[in-house]
């Protein structure tokens, strides 16, 4: 028997992709997809760029690995000094390694670190949100609030704790697992931290903006600056999951700029190479850094962290995002693709909501608008309608159990920043009669 692949894919035999330009990939039998969600909200620079693969080639063939615990390189040495600039973090120090999961995972150990370097040993427990993904390997999956995705594994979790979603739309109908207002937010988090015990809690893990599980969801107003002053409080460090977020998704460099607040941590992955390399860092602020590496080093490490053409494709996909004005471009074309759907969904019965910034937007479909009330799960609309729109070429990413950890369908869209106008449209125009097929397929056509 020959060998075969274990597929992500539902289907048992999806298309094998061939090629890739721009937002579109192309398959064996030469049909086009309009990458409407760059892959899982990855790709920000578009796909087949020359640039990047000569790149790459150039530095693989000079040095493609040399270990991080015997050398460094120039490539990491370069991309460490240029990305520095960008991040919402005082004093930079990058921790680089192969994914968002991982750098979670080195996250949550450089928390614990900091805190005993400091001579605070009994600080361990770590606060994340539910309505969170944060990675799948089982430290990252336990620190995420993803319900379906927690489901299987529930008796390997529970080292981690959780507070609310910071989810308006759902907070303020009392959903299960999410809170209306800053001042709840902020009040919920400040008791838990002391309930848990005076100098035990080492860090809050959160997206500035949420993805995956909620779809493009930011929290109400004032809740960043809020929730960085009862970190601070507490001594508690603040973690920014910024894998979707980061390079420019949103319309901005990280999510993070949009509400003026610097985390202890920042965590980056995705964007960061645009799908061309797997890679993700940690950043820390310089006391951290200093902290830690003061006090005999941070005992961690990868096999592929710190690989030097790694960080070439991520120094070429920065230089890009500069040279191009791409971050504006992501901002513009959120703005313009959010009208576009308004247009085509706003006032359509099953869209709840239309949301995002930047090319990272959000849809929350909705049974009754007026109630907010989920279709259930059984109905698998959200699957029928990116199959739905697959079958006519456009690429969606979608999500479920955001209403409370098993109802609930979201959309979340985020093309590459080269996106056309031409294509954002065509965007808008497929999605809105995926949706009415999907729907009818459901039999909830009478409802559309």
């Amino acid at each position: 028997m020959t060998g075969r692949v274990f597929r992500r894919s539902a289907s048992p035999n999806p298309p094998v992709a061939v090629s890739a330009h721009g937002s579109t990939i192309v398959d064996a039998e030469g049909r086009e997809y309009l990458d409407a969600a760059g892959g899982a909200i990855v790709v920000n620079v578009g796909h087949g760029r020359r640039e990047i693969a000569d790149a790459v080639a150039d530095q693989a063939a000079r040095l493609a690995y040399a270990h991080g615990s015997a050398f460094t390189t120039e490539p990491l040495e370069r991309y460490a000094e240029e990305v520095g600039r960008h991040l919402p973090v005082d004093d930079p120090a990058i921790y680089p390694v192969s994914g968002g999961s991982e750098a979670i995972e080195t996250a949550l150990k450089l928390a614990r670190a900091t805190h005993i370097a400091r001579g605070e040993p009994d600080r361990w427990i770590v606060f994340a949100r539910w309505g969170s993904y944060h990675g799948n390997t089982l430290g990252a999956l336990d620190l995420s609030g993803r319900r379906p995705l927690r489901r299987p594994y529930e008796g390997w979790l529970g080292r981690f704790r959780h507070v609310s979603a910071a989810y308006p739309y759902r907070g303020e109908v009392g959903g299960s697992q999410a809170l209306g207002t800053t001042a709840e937010l902020v009040a919920e988090l400040d008791r838990a931290i002391t309930g848990a015990g005076p100098g035990t809690v080492a860090a809050f893990v959160a997206e500035p903006i949420v993805g995956a599980t909620l779809g493009a969801v930011e929290p109400p107003e004032g809740y960043w600056p809020a929730i960085a002053e009862v970190c601070r409080h507490h001594r508690v460090l603040l973690v920014a999951d910024e894998v979707m977020t980061g390079f420019g998704r949103t319309g901005a460099w990280f999510g993070m700029d949009h509400f003026g607040v610097r985390p202890d941590l920042l965590v980056a992955a995705k964007g960061a190479t645009s799908g061309y390399w797997p890679f993700g860092f940690v950043a820390a602020s310089g006391q951290v850094y200093e902290t830690v590496t003061g006090r005999g080093g941070f005992v961690h490490g990868f096999t592929y962290s710190h690989q030097p053409a790694a960080a070439t494709v991520a120094r070429e996909v920065l230089r890009i995002l500069e040279a191009e004005s791409l971050v504006e471009a992501s901002a513009a074309k959120g703005e313009r693709l959010r009208a576009l759907l308004r247009d085509r969904l706003g006032d359509h019965p099953v869209v709840g909501e239309i949301r995002g910034r930047g090319l990272m937007v959000g849809l929350e479909l909705v049974r009754d608008r007026e109630t907010r009330e989920a279709f259930p799960r059984a109905a698998k609309l959200v699957e029928i309608l990116v199959r739905t729109a697959r079958e006519r070429g456009l690429l969606l990413y979608s999500g479920t159990g955001n209403a409370d950890g098993v109802d609930g369908d979201i959309v979340l869209l985020g093309p590459p920043f080269v996106v056309t106008d031409a294509e954002l449209v065509r965007i808008a125009d497929g999605l809105a009669e995926a949706l009415d097929i999907a729907l009818a397929q459901v039999g909830a056509g009478a409802q559309a």
